[in-house]
């Protein structure tokens, strides 16, 4: 929910006074018989225009150094007005609080109010990354009947569970930044450490997908905290809201961090310690392609793109698919081996021990993280991280072949330990040849919560005794090179980004504090591998050879898809060749007419891949017979 830094990553550096936008500030009528500020940012005094609307917690002065979108100051250019309003008892409406009010109805009333206004042609679309996504969501709970669409990034307005407490581990540098900016929700989390009639209300709450009627573009990242949750509110939402008719959902993810702190956020092109040229400024262009077909009425065959569109790193390119977690990959066995490596092979059977002492906990670098003195992102994990004592690591052999991951991984471990508790604590990382170890995701798991998360389901181990345990890892699409590797680094910690567990079996959190370290206890941990404790790390593996180099995002349309047989081809390069494969690699023959549409009603019905090779290269799209 941070958005400082992010909102900045927005500006170019530091802009003169006299280049700030200076907007109109107008005070609007809301329900609780009270005014609100907010401020307009018209294109010119005399058209009407579709409108953008940011509800921000954090200021909405800072958008005077540059409007995002692209717009930045250039706004007499622009196809779009912009709103933007403060939250309710926040900034320019700090007075303006009233207790229990949530941000959905004052999003209401200012919807209805802008499509009143002379200058609104009476559609609007909401905007906006973290916070300001979470509060579109609740707009667009209450209905307003002139909102037509949305574009929430890195967000989503689930409370749930398991995203505060991973594994049943507290996720405390969340936790500690949520409260730095004001949401107050420590006191919440920390009197319910366990699943609880709590959670469950709170959960029923926030999850409203049939409450959600208009299309939204669901932006998400790779490196992002909030992946799952996106994933899960898009799914949730194709399923279960009542759209328009000729509207659908979408889903776009990338190479990208939150963002709030460094230089990375949605959109830019450096992500932690890596770059992702191809990533720079696709959020932009495809939210505003999502803007100009619903808020413009422009025919630009947005709705004739598939709804997943996401970003497969190592590869460096943008694919498309009708669903995530994409249909056809292979759960592939990786076991962990006695000597260190992983293989698809089983081994004989061992244990390998790694330690753990709370008050030297091993430091959290980079990954899915959001407090101010973190960095976020890809980084190196070798000089902090794997210099250390305490932790076991396990790699592929550097492989001639691409590895392609699409999906969630997932670690299976058999665990003994001394100690009556402890956590067990998964780093993913790439490896490249001059012994980077680039950190992918991470995951954890506290050996209490292995059977569950309500307290009748926790139990303690016996020292000594052999315990399977699992930790189901956020979704990517990363492909390890070929002459990488793929690491595997098991730890009993990752502070701060998870509570340190005190080993001793006592009370988690004493005196309701989530990052409290009493009476801890050095623990000695084992991990077993080979025969009947068959460690291993499963990958959801892409063996189709579908993977085609594209040279850019949306440049090509294929529509109707899905379609019974006949198909047309938009792009605006010139065609030297269209060919037709299947998902196991062969060409198959395709009747192209030269005049931008193709028939295949005589193929079965499936999935196919569509190359298209222009002067500036290929792309390909997936397209439906139905």
């Amino acid at each position: 929910m941070k958005i400082f830094v992010l909102i900045s990553g927005l500006f170019f550096g530091i802009i003169a006074q006299s280049q700030v936008l200076v907007p109109q500030q107008v005070m609007f009528p809301t329900s609780q018989g009270d005014s609100l500020e907010v401020d307009v940012y018209l294109p010119n005094s005399t058209s009407s225009f579709p409108v953008i609307l940011i509800q921000t917690p954090y200021d909405k002065n800072r958008f005077r150094l540059g409007l995002p979108l692209g717009i930045q100051r250039n706004l007499s250019s622009s196809n779009y007005a912009v709103v933007i309003m403060d939250w309710r008892g926040r900034f320019s409406n700090l007075s303006k609080a009233i207790p229990g009010l949530g941000t959905g109805q004052d999003g209401y009333d200012l919807v209805e109010w802008i499509a009143s206004q002379s200058w609104s042609t009476g559609k609007i679309g909401t905007w906006g990354p973290s916070a300001l996504g979470s509060v579109q969501f609740e707009t667009a709970k209450k209905q307003p009947p002139h909102l037509t669409c949305a574009v929430p990034l890195v967000a989503a307005p689930h409370f749930m569970y398991e995203h505060y407490y991973s594994g049943g581990a507290a996720r405390t540098e969340l936790i500690d930044q949520l409260d730095i900016l004001g949401f107050g929700i420590t006191s919440t989390i920390s009197n319910n450490p366990y699943y609880n009639a709590t959670w469950s209300f709170i959960e029923s709450f926030s999850i409203y997908p049939d409450s959600i009627q208009i299309p939204m573009l669901m932006i998400g990242g790779w490196y992002d905290h909030n992946t799952e949750s996106t994933i899960f509110q898009y799914d949730t939402c194709t399923k279960k809201s009542v759209l328009p008719s000729g509207t659908k959902h979408h889903l776009l993810m990338g190479p990208w961090t939150h963002g709030g702190n460094g230089t990375s956020y949605v959109g830019s092109s450096n992500q932690g310690q890596l770059s992702y040229p191809n990533g720079e400024g696709v959020s932009d262009s495809v939210a505003m392609q999502f803007f100009d077909f619903h808020l413009r009425n422009i025919n630009n065959n947005w709705n004739a793109q598939l709804p997943v569109m996401y970003y497969q790193m190592g590869d460096e390119q943008w694919l498309e698919d009708t669903q995530w977690p994409v249909n056809y990959t292979t759960p592939t066995n990786y076991y962990l081996q006695a000597d260190g490596s992983l293989q698809t092979s089983q081994s004989i059977r061992d244990s390998l021990t790694f330690s753990y002492n709370p008050n030297s906990p091993s430091p959290t670098i980079g990954g899915a993280t959001m407090r101010n003195d973190l960095v976020q992102g890809p980084y190196d994990q070798v000089p902090a991280v794997e210099s250390r004592f305490d932790l076991v690591t396990f790699e592929t052999s550097i492989s001639s072949q691409d590895l392609k991951i699409k999906g969630k991984p997932e670690a299976h471990f058999y665990i003994s330990s001394d100690r009556k508790d402890t956590d067990v604590a998964v780093r993913l990382t790439e490896v490249y040849p001059d012994g980077r170890s680039m950190i992918i995701m991470d995951g954890i798991q506290r050996m209490r919560f292995r059977n569950g998360f309500r307290i009748t389901d926790t139990a303690f181990m016996q020292p000594g005794m052999v315990y399977p345990v699992s930790i189901e890892l956020q979704s990517t699409a990363i492909t390890i090179k070929a002459g990488n590797k793929l690491r595997l680094i098991v730890t009993s910690s990752n502070y701060p980004r998870y509570n340190r567990n005190m080993n001793n079996g006592g009370e988690m959190y004493p005196g309701n504090n989530l990052d409290s370290v009493l009476n801890p206890l050095f623990v000695v941990n084992k991990v077993h591998v080979g025969g009947a404790t068959p460690s291993r790390l499963i990958l959801p593996i892409d063996n189709t050879n579908t993977s085609i180099s594209t040279y850019e995002l949306q440049k090509v349309s294929v529509y109707p898809n899905p379609s019974s047989g006949i198909f047309n081809v938009q792009s605006a390069e010139k065609f030297l060749e269209v060919k037709l494969m299947d998902l196991s690699g062969k060409f198959l023959e395709l009747k192209y007419d030269n005049l931008g549409s193709f028939d295949i009603s005589e193929f079965q019905k499936g999935v196919y891949i569509l190359l298209i090779k222009t002067e500036k290269g290929i792309i390909s799209k997936k397209i439906i017979k139905q």
